[in-house]
């Protein structure tokens, strides 16, 4: 079979559907713009710590200028896209939707910068593994998942969901933390490792919650009937879940102040200052020559 047979058969295999096909469709976001936009958003909020440019109070200026004039073309392109696929409308008919959430978002990055420095904070106070801001910022996943879910929850909020569902995706994919940007996150959260970890759609999470990873706030049930409604936990203020940690239905509610062990499978409501614990079952024995697991339960 030449080339030109296997291009033949791939292209009809497009004519003949399937429900994956979108030639000739409405433009979609690109997933590599997205890429460039969140790492543009990152140099934004914290200036000076990753950028190949050096930052000193000659060049601030006009570097910060130029990284507004792209992220506002970059965004508003990206977002234009987003609501005219979503209203199915023209590209000029959502172009002044588009360009109010970029403006309030880059408007409101000092306020953006304000609820990081308190993530930071909240990492720094709670890691005794930490030596500094500058360390966290670089180098803490968790940190960088939270920066990305503040800026992909006001898009979802906005309208812009596919926008908001590629951008925490991007960042899941190189974090390992997936947090969907419909969750409600409060002041000074805190993820701490971060691989593994699962915020579902409807969460609402409190101020000064820790959570450590491999812990899911998910759904008791993942039907599409209940798409429109509360699927998952409300976490209240000053919460922490330990590793391996899963919480589960939209009317689960942990207590404010309270701590959820390791491993703990939680599907019904805690009242606040409780202790969650995972009763874990352990056998003592004694090692032995000869037997294949090297452990002798004693029975």
């Amino acid at each position: 079979m030449t080339l030109k047979d296997i291009t033949a058969r791939i292209v009809q295999s497009y004519r003949d559907g399937g429900g994956i096909n979108h030639v000739g469709g409405r433009s979609l976001p690109s997933r590599a713009a997205i890429a460039r936009i969140s790492h543009e958003l990152e140099e934004l909020c914290f200036p000076g710590f990753s950028s190949e440019e050096r930052l000193t109070d000659d060049t601030v200026d006009l570097i910060t200028g130029n990284r507004v004039v792209f992220l506002a073309s970059a965004l508003e392109e990206q977002l234009t896209l987003d609501l005219a696929f979503q209203r199915d409308q023209a590209a000029d008919a959502v172009r002044a939707d588009a360009n109010r959430v970029v403006d309030e978002l880059l408007g409101g990055v000092p306020a953006l910068r304000a609820a990081l420095s308190l993530d930071v904070q909240a990492l720094l106070d709670g890691d005794p593994a930490a030596r500094a801001r500058e360390e966290i910022i670089l180098a803490y996943p968790g940190l960088r998942a939270v920066v990305v879910h503040r800026v992909a929850h006001l898009f979802w909020r906005a309208g812009a969901r596919l926008v908001a569902r590629m951008m925490s995706e991007d960042i899941h994919g190189r974090t390992g933390i997936d947090i969907h940007p419909g969750a409600t996150i409060g002041r000074s959260f805190y993820i701490d490792h971060g691989t593994g970890v699962v915020i579902g759609e409807t969460t609402v999470i409190g101020d000064h919650v820790k959570v450590y990873q491999g812990v899911s706030l998910g759904a008791l049930s993942v039907s599409r009937q209940l798409q429109d409604q509360r699927r998952h936990p409300t976490i209240e203020d000053h919460v922490t879940i330990y590793a391996g940690a899963t919480i589960l239905g939209g009317n689960t509610v942990v207590g404010h102040d309270s701590v959820v062990g390791g491993n703990v499978w939680l599907v019904q409501s805690v009242p606040p200052y409780s202790i969650v614990e995972h009763q874990a079952t352990v056998k003592v024995g004694s090692r032995k020559r000869g037997n294949a697991s090297g452990f002798d339960p004693g029975i």
